[in-house]
């Protein structure tokens, strides 16, 4: 039996996967991404979001609505 990996045992995601996580569109991923709010990793032309940079930035978020 296959078994999925989920978002919790990944170390990067893709734009579209980070945005289904967050109920977010792709774009508004890649807003984040381009005023440096998200940072991200490069490999080839793929562009990723490690698990870590995920996990500030959503920690950031939640500080600041605080």
């Amino acid at each position: 039996m296959r078994r999925e990996k989920t978002l919790t045992e990944r170390r990067a995601y893709s734009v579209n996967e980070v945005a289904a996580a967050l109920g977010v569109s792709a774009g508004f991923v890649r807003l984040e991404i381009g005023r440096k709010n998200l940072p991200i990793v490069r490999a080839g032309r793929r562009v990723l979001i490690l698990k870590d940079a995920l996990e500030n930035y959503l920690r950031r978020g939640a500080e600041a609505g605080r």
